[in-house]
């Protein structure tokens, strides 16, 4: 396949659709080259942290291409969780899997053949399955996107069977590109990507595997509870997840935080699904605030306004609990990953690891989860350890972590750094760590003499030291980058570049005096209830209060259609809207997150929101209705839901939409002859009507129109969420529609 260059009009589109359907100017670092490798035809692999945006370098080509983009994706709730968040985008696409009912899938499968969708997602056994296959050529496929493409590997942390046939998609479709992504994947990883999925000349994209908003701490296993209910009485707004190592923990730990009055629930692989599915749509609609599970939950869920990640016990590698920690602060915001550490869960885990698998794996299992101990125990940047087992060197150290914050007294460990690299060097990087120890203290082990070992220079140079301390030596050398673990080869250490700078005098290393690990420092009450006052100030700011309100108006919209609140707006946006307080269509565009579609669905409401909040930083005395540099765009609807817009009984402004309505004219002449716009003019006569003035209704719904929902409401059963009925109708009617056909129920006392 050729490095063919996407078309300048194509990259045009691409960044139209960015601010067009996410309300984004600019693309994230990296987004841009790999948009332009796909669309360029060219098979692509992206690594890319979780929270970096993976998801848009995908999504956009699909948007600006021809045809059907198809995506493999390996959970229910990952593929509902995007496919709902691009609905609100105004993005065509649809998810066919176990939850989907035969006559919903003819219907998404009659969508993608007229060329309607653009994005559909399925998962790996239902993309192999039979006649599946013979489907898809029927289709235009624009492209195959791989999501979490690492479990293909058998090296990798969530090796998964059922991927490693997905690279039958090259032989049935060889000349449509292929992308494939992930958040977490070593060197070997990468490799069996590239390999088990055929790939042609891939463009390989790694971003920075760096997230420095999240601060990055290790607390020792004593009194867990106690400092998980202390951490989040500091927090008492801020959702997390604690992941635990047994169903068990994780109930009894959500039992003993619900007795303390904090709003949680426990998920865990012995629940039914309707159980978990349950727990988590509550974490999702924020009405839950902590979540305790295993690591059965959180896999592609973008939750963006996850503040926090707590791991109780030691999780079994680093690829896990790099991909577990970064499901806090997805938007950016400042996040917390603490990690909970015993030697006990180290002996635990140990067994889980090594216990009925074959000794290959449980061999890498057990070098894998000594990695992650290894961080447990660091002496050094964690943040830099994190980046140098994913090949990457930050270059300083990153002052987000608790031993940034807190640094141990260290020594000139360059002399030592050096023996170690030599000794290496002179057994041709071929030995393990254990073994690299023993010709380093001159041991007369059958492993060092039946390789001639202790003929070496370096054999015994380190004698002077327990087999203990250069344990802990040898690890951070490890930790900071001058050795790699070749897992291939018998778990061989290789130098690395800055390794090789050391071994030459070109770089000192400094390391931390080995002791037996301490109890680390918790806060003084000093600082805490500095912290505290610190935090109540800032919430009792005028813009954390309007923060307030919008998020509670956020959770009110969302828990009307029927989708987590941050596919409405992300924490980050209502945060920008909290600071600039826009009260235009310009004004509020250019926040950041606001799409056209979003305008159109929710931004007067939240316009209303802010005008009634205060004086606003520039409140102009009518909405703009032709403003230069904003393209033109078309009212679907505009929900404005009753709960969300109260404001006083009689509203001038709704009186005179009111009137004019009386008087015979439709929305768009009221919006025209009041220069508002047409979700305005809606959400005047939504009101007026559900406060008891008599609207034309006929202009709105005919007879048939109010049958047809009452009875769709009525096969749904209870009180269905807008988002539910708008699906079940196929989108025939709009959320105005549909919420004055509510209201003319409930005033016929249905």
């Amino acid at each position: 396949m050729s490095a063919a260059t996407a078309s300048a009009p194509a990259l045009t589109a691409a960044r139209q659709a960015l601010k067009r359907y996410y309300g984004y100017d600019n693309f994230r670092p990296m987004q841009g080259d790999i948009i332009e490798s796909i669309l360029s035809g060219q098979d692509t692999v992206v690594l890319m942290p979780t929270g970096g945006g993976k998801s848009v370098c995908f999504q956009i080509p699909a948007v600006v291409s021809e045809g059907v983009c198809v995506v493999v994706s390996p959970l229910i709730a990952l593929m509902k969780d995007q496919v709902e968040a691009l609905k609100a985008n105004g993005i065509v696409a649809a998810y066919i899997n176990s939850s989907v009912s035969q006559s919903e899938s003819t219907d998404i499968t009659r969508a993608a053949l007229s060329g309607h969708l653009k994005l559909l997602y399925v998962s790996p056994e239902k993309l192999l399955g039979e006649g599946f296959l013979q489907f898809l050529k029927r289709l235009n496929v624009s492209m195959f996107a791989i999501d979490e493409a690492h479990c293909i590997s058998s090296w990798g942390h969530d090796f998964r069977p059922e991927y490693t046939q997905l690279g039958a998609l090259r032989q049935h479709f060889p000349s449509t590109p292929i992308i494939a992504l992930t958040a977490t994947a070593d060197r070997l990883t990468q490799r069996d990507i590239k390999t088990q999925l055929n790939l042609h000349e891939p463009r390989v994209f790694l971003s920075s595997f760096d997230r420095p908003n999240i601060n990055l701490v290790v607390r020792p296993g004593q009194d867990r509870l106690g400092q998980i209910l202390d951490f989040i009485g500091r927090h008492p707004n801020d959702a997390g997840i604690i992941y635990c190592l047994s169903r068990k923990t994780c109930e009894t730990v959500a039992q003993k935080l619900q007795q303390k009055g904090i709003k949680a629930g426990h998920y865990h692989a012995g629940m039914t699904p309707n159980q978990r599915g349950a727990v988590q749509e509550a974490f999702l609609q924020d009405d839950l605030q902590v979540i305790v599970a295993t690591i059965a939950f959180g896999m592609g869920i973008d939750k963006s306004n996850v503040r926090w990640v707590m791991h109780y016990n030691l999780p079994k590698n680093i690829e896990g609990y790099y991909q577990e920690i970064g499901r806090a602060g997805r938007d950016g915001g400042p996040a917390t990953a603490l990690l909970f550490y015993s030697f006990a869960d180290v002996m635990s885990m140990r067994d889980m690891v090594t216990k009925d698998v074959p000794p290959r794996q449980a061999q890498l299992n057990q070098a894998k989860l000594e990695r992650m101990q290894q961080f447990a125990e660091a002496a050094s940047c964690r943040r830099r350890i994190l980046l140098h087992y994913f090949s990457e060197d930050l270059g300083h150290d990153c002052n987000n972590c608790d031993i940034c914050r807190n640094p141990p007294i260290t020594f000139d460990g360059t002399l030592l750094a050096q023996k170690a690299l030599s000794a290496s060097v002179r057994t041709q990087q071929r030995v393990a760590i254990n073994l690299l120890i023993d010709i380093l203290r001159g041991m007369r082990n059958q492993a060092v003499l039946q390789h001639g070992y202790d003929q070496l220079k370096t054999y015994g140079a380190g004698h002077d030291l327990p087999y203990l301390d250069w344990y802990s030596y040898v690890h951070q050398m490890l930790n900071d980058g001058l050795f790699y673990i070749a897992y291939e080869e018998g778990y061989a250490l290789k130098i690395t570049e800055r390794g090789q700078q050391v071994l030459k005098g070109q770089l000192p290393v400094s390391l931390k005096k080995f002791q037996p690990a301490e109890k680390a420092e918790k806060g003084t009450r000093a600082s805490k209830k500095a912290a505290a006052e610190a935090a109540a100030a800032s919430a009792g700011s005028p813009e954390a209060r309007l923060f307030e309100r919008l998020r509670q108006l956020r959770k009110q919209i969302a828990d009307e259609q029927g989708v987590p609140p941050y596919v409405v707006f992300t924490d980050t946006t209502l945060q920008e809207m909290a600071r600039e307080q826009p009260t235009s269509r310009v004004a509020m565009l250019s926040v950041s997150g606001v799409g056209m579609k979003k305008f159109e669905t929710y931004g007067e409401v939240f316009i209303e929101a802010i005008l009634q909040h205060g004086t606003p930083r520039a409140v102009p005395t009518e909405y703009e209705a032709d403003e230069p540099n904003v393209p033109p765009f078309n009212d679907d609807f505009a929900p404005a839901p009753r709960a969300a817009t109260k404001a006083a009984d009689r509203d001038p402004s709704e009186d005179v939409t009111f009137q004019l309505h009386r008087q015979g004219l439709t929305p768009e002449q009221i919006a025209e002859q009041r220069n508002l716009v047409v979700g305005t003019v809606r959400s005047h006569l939504e009101k007026a009507y559900a406060k008891g003035l008599d609207l034309r209704l006929q202009d709105f719904l005919s007879d048939y129109d109010l049958a047809e929902i009452a009875t769709a409401r009525k096969q749904l059963g209870g009180t269905p969420a807008l988002r539910d009925l708008f699906d079940h109708l196929r989108e025939k009617y709009d959320y105005f529609q549909l919420r004055l056909a509510g209201v003319y129920e409930q005033r016929r006392g249905r």
